[in-house]
């Protein structure tokens, strides 16, 4: 008897299967995480296969069949070849799918796109439908959308699925997405209305989502947005309760905790802008909502939202009705926490009305993120008003301030040095980094021999960047001397890293190796000290032994002026083992 992957039409179709499984339960929930595939859904994989070895065994089989006359017999055919393959990962026949040209002439493309559909909603394999969904990404049309949604409900076509309906259906591409991705109570209420169709209790659920980082991602709030039509409800409805909730999706997409910049995903990102700008008055004026506008603002001015397609004037204008309602005119709220996002929110704003209003050729900026939504401290890098790294890399945030300024990292000299500015939100070891090489040659500073290692391959090359060394020089020193984002325990943190920079003695001494030195990311009030080195030897003993291990030394906000701590934590360096602080940790 032949195997199952050599005799898929004995086995339903994908399709037929999923619809099967939605048929039986109309009102019910949508399935967490999707329904499970049947076991015939996916034929043997084949180990030692690399990628793109896979994607060519993938084109070699489909390009002969695309103007096959018969697109019912090529897509069986197909589907026999790919089983046999070993290729069994979607995402790769997807891409390879999705990156064969249709044929241009009409009536062979008509051809095309019957045999993708035949593979869609014929096909018994995941490679098999996969390949469809591929070709489809570039041919599909409206009449295609109900079997897409029906192929979303199975797990392990989600990918292929979103893919293919992208460009044709965001709002069911996203539904299809969360019902995969979504976990906690109140996401899977809004996944369950917008599952059944049940578009006046959407507002309603959406209300209900949390707000918190934790809750929601960059991506998330995105699909959310794109699965409920943001954009048209706040037009059809600018209440202050869904207004509010607009704010806080639209802030969580200016994150750059995430794997892309996910406001520029966003198709309605301009309109959604639009709308909040024009209503933020409306909105409670308490520290929450002031804090989240001018994230926006602040994304506007120098983040990845600048780059959105403005008319001209437009985000200007924008960022300047942000801007004047975030302000924080009374005395800061009685809570820790309120205290510091006001603090943030006054120390913002400063910063976004001093900047130059017509955009020198080059500008050095530092970010710093709502306290209440913590985020990384970056260096944001513009030339010519736009903001370098999420234009030219995209998967991260830029370097912290302490890295590329305190460090006299981008001061130019003769000799070339290659600079990190940007690393990936996961690791430049997993999704890369952006390197740039910067030199004087006579009377320019020249940024080039740019690289991305690891990191987007769909970005275009960066040119050579020339810079008149004066003015370069002369935005290089204000950046460095600038301390107008910093807030005293970064203040202290900087100085305690400036005074080890002086006297490294002060660990080595102890046979101590300098760590990383800064704020704690949960509690930016308080200054951490990292080192490295073996533990204590024993009581009163300045020997050690043992494995090397990294303690961290926590030094919280007591009021006291940073220069007065920074100092007396460098005497106490020079007096004290670090490793027996009892406010150190190994």
């Amino acid at each position: 008897m032949s195997a199952p992957h050599e005799r898929p039409t004995l086995a339903p179709s994908l399709y037929a299967y999923a619809k099967g499984l939605r048929d039986s339960g109309p009102d019910g929930p949508s399935p967490r995480r999707g329904h499970p595939l049947p076991d015939t859904a996916r034929p043997p994989g084949r180990r030692g296969l690399r990628h793109h070895e896979a994607r060519a065994a993938v084109t070699d089989i489909l390009l002969p069949l695309l103007d096959a006359p018969d697109p019912a017999r090529a897509a069986a055919e197909a589907e026999r070849a790919l089983a046999a393959t070993g290729v069994v990962r979607e995402q790769t026949v997807f891409h390879a799918a999705a990156a064969v040209e249709p044929p241009e002439e009409p009536a062979a493309r008509a051809r095309t796109r019957s045999f993708a559909r035949h593979l869609v909603r014929t096909g018994t394999t995941v490679p098999g439908v996969s390949a469809g969904l591929g070709l489809l990404s570039r041919l599909a049309e409206p009449e295609d959308i109900p079997y897409l949604r029906v192929l979303g409900l199975l797990d392990g076509l989600v990918h292929p699925v979103d893919g293919a309906l992208a460009h044709l259906d965001r709002e069911a591409a996203a539904l299809v997405w969360l019902i995969h991705r979504t976990q906690g109570e109140e996401l899977r209420g809004l996944v369950d209305v917008l599952a059944t169709e049940d578009r006046a209790a959407v507002p309603d659920r959406l209300l209900k989502i949390p707000t918190e980082a934790r809750g929601v991602g960059p991506e998330v709030a995105r699909r959310v947005a794109e699965a409920v039509g943001l954009a048209g409800l706040l037009r059809t409805d600018p209440a202050p309760g869904l207004l509010a909730r607009a704010v806080d999706l639209l802030a969580r997409m200016t994150s750059s905790r995430d794997y892309h910049a996910e406001v520029l995903r966003y198709g309605e990102a301009v309109d959604l802008y639009e709308s909040v700008a024009a209503h933020a008055h409306r909105l409670p004026r308490d520290v929450d909502h002031r804090a989240r506008l001018l994230t926006l603002a602040l994304d506007l001015h120098s983040g990845a939202s600048h780059l959105l397609p403005w008319p001209p004037g437009r985000r200007e204008a924008l960022h300047r009705t942000l801007l004047d309602t975030a302000a924080w005119p009374g005395p800061a709220p009685a809570d820790p926490d309120g205290r510091r996002r006001a603090d943030w929110i006054r120390r913002t704003a400063r910063q976004l009305r001093a900047a130059p209003p017509d955009p020198p050729r080059f500008r050095i900026e530092v970010a710093v993120a709502d306290p209440g939504d913590p985020d990384v401290v970056e260096t944001r890098v513009l030339i010519d008003g736009r903001p370098l790294v999420p234009e030219a890399f995209g998967p991260g945030p830029g370097e912290s301030p302490e890295r590329l300024l305190d460090s006299g990292a981008l001061r130019a000299t003769p000799e070339p040095r290659e600079v990190r500015l940007a690393e990936a939100y996961c690791t430049e070891g997993c999704c890369g980094a952006l390197y740039v090489t910067v030199r004087r040659e006579g009377e320019h500073v020249v940024w080039s021999d740019w690289r991305r290692p690891g990191g987007p391959v769909a970005r275009p090359d960066l040119p050579a960047y020339r810079f008149d060394a004066v003015a370069y020089d002369a935005e290089i020193a204000r950046a460095e001397h600038d301390h107008g984002w910093t807030w005293p325990a970064r203040r202290t943190a900087r100085l305690i890293t400036a005074g080890l920079r002086d006297h490294p003695d002060l660990l080595t001494r102890w046979g101590l190796r300098q760590g990383w030195i800064s704020t704690d990311f949960r509690e930016p009030d308080t200054t951490v000290v990292t080192f490295t080195g073996p533990p204590l030897g024993g009581p009163g003993r300045n020997g050690a032994a043992g494995e090397p291990r990294q303690f961290l030394w926590r030094l919280p906000d007591d009021g006291t002026p940073p220069e007065e701590r920074s100092a007396a934590a460098l005497r106490r360096l020079a007096e004290e083992d670090p490793r027996g602080y009892p406010e150190a940790s190994g």
